[in-house]
């Protein structure tokens, strides 16, 4: 088996490295930062003995893969750079930071014909794989509706340690709209097989807050599958509220789920049965029907655990090594990267424009130039 060498831009994203080393034949041999103290107090630490401060230089190293976890403006920039070099690509959210770089990115992937998958590892939690295994099994009937919530005040993050401006103060906190809804959406989006988005509204409350950004209080994006389903995600970056980056809900024909809210609160199933007719449901712990998680999250070793998420922090990386080695294709792929990502973008010209509706493009390999262009 061919040693596969991995090189990892951006060393304070390094939730996959556990992940690489618990994989035989996997060797992190090249790290890359701008900071050269925190490459070094980081590369030290995992043993890794090629350090680049230029991602270029990294890129003529003999590694056959990177893993993209820079800020999120540099995402595409650096792929299509890694992609051109001939080497697979593990990109970190957001997939890109404009609707152009999005058509990029699928062109390159095209052209240069290497594994890209995003790294949206929230869709990997057990809780999340164990609700799409009920979805599969038909516990749920047919999903119709369902809600992704991202809450995470960041305004500690708009200004580094050394006082300087952080990046997050221009393409986070600096715009307007969801602008970081895939872990929301990736994990809703298990539950409805074989959809896809293809429009978006988005709603807000303005500004409410003493930061001097331009972010809303909250947004709230209404998305509509091509079956369909309704999506309701909402991300708010800006107000006081207590952490709580993964609440989601699922709504079927047949059942419903909810996630729990805060660290007492429990994840709740409940279905129509003989014993719980629709008027009288009661709910269920979802962790009773663990019988259901995929196999390899109930097989999942000490090492493979350790990784992080439930083994999700492991599961990850294996399948982007088994894309790499051609046994499968990547989980998630380029076109549902810029799909879920372009809802963010395009929730920004929404809530600008009076909550306007706005078609999500259909991305896929050789998408016409005609569809390239945004709708308003």
């Amino acid at each position: 088996m061919k040693t596969i060498k991995v090189g990892i831009a951006g060393t304070r994203g390094l939730s996959t490295l556990k992940g690489f080393r618990s994989i035989e034949g996997v060797e992190i041999t090249a790290m890359c930062d701008l900071d050269e103290d925190h490459l070094n107090e980081a590369a030290d630490k995992m043993g890794v003995e090629k350090r680049f401060r230029v991602f270029d230089d990294m890129l003529e190293s003999d590694i056959d893969a990177v893993v993209i976890a820079t800020p999120m403006q540099c995402h595409v920039p650096q792929t299509i750079a890694a992609l051109e070099a001939g080497k697979h690509v593990m990109s970190e959210v957001t997939a890109g930071v404009s609707m152009d770089e999005l058509f990029w990115l699928c062109e390159c992937v095209d052209k240069y014909k290497k594994v890209y998958m995003y790294a949206e590892n929230y869709i990997y939690t057990p809780t999340v794989q164990l609700v799409k295994s009920l979805v599969e099994k038909g516990f749920f009937g047919d999903s119709y509706y369902a809600e992704g919530m991202y809450m995470h005040n960041t305004s500690n993050l708009l200004v580094y340690p050394n006082g300087k401006t952080s990046w997050r103060s221009y393409w986070q906190d600096g715009v307007r709209g969801n602008f970081y809804p895939t872990h929301s959406i990736g994990p809703v989006m298990q539950w409805f097989p074989g959809e896809h988005i293809t429009e978006i509204t988005t709603f807000s409350p303005g500004v409410r807050h003493p930061y001097g950004v331009k972010q809303d209080s909250g947004t709230t994006t209404m998305c509509r599958t091509d079956k369909g389903g309704l999506l309701n995600i909402r991300t708010d970056c800006t107000s006081p509220h207590p952490h709580n980056m993964d609440y989601y809900h699922l709504q079927g024909t047949k059942g419903a789920f909810r996630s729990k809210t805060h660290g007492n609160d429990f994840n709740r199933v409940s279905f129509i049965g003989e014993d719980s007719p629709s008027h009288s449901m009661q709910w269920k712990t979802l962790e009773d029907f663990g019988e259901y998680l995929p196999e390899r999250y109930k097989n999942a070793s000490p090492d493979e655990l350790a990784a992080g998420h439930g083994g999700g922090d492991f599961f990850i990386v294996k399948d982007f090594i088994d894309a790499v080695r051609g046994e499968k294709a990547p989980a998630i792929d380029v076109y549902t990267a810029c799909e879920w990502t372009a809802v963010g973008l395009l929730s920004g010209i929404s809530v600008t424009n009076n909550s306007k509706t706005l078609e999500v493009p259909r991305f896929r390999p050789d998408m016409p130039l005609d569809e390239k262009r945004i709708k308003i």
